[in-house]
């Protein structure tokens, strides 16, 4: 019995842990002004264009 107790924990760590992971990508997506948006899938069309 304790080895499912133990596995659930370490379920629930995991889950926690990419909803860490995922919140961390969002704020630095949301910190970009619309012009560095902008920019920044202008510079990535030119490179694919250019590949």
């Amino acid at each position: 019995m304790k080895a499912w107790k133990v596995v659930g924990l370490a379920g629930l760590v995991g889950v926690a842990a990419t909803g860490v992971v995922i919140a961390r990508g969002e704020r630095k997506r949301r910190a970009y002004t619309p012009e560095e948006v902008r920019d920044r899938l202008k510079t990535r069309v030119k490179e694919a264009a250019n590949a």
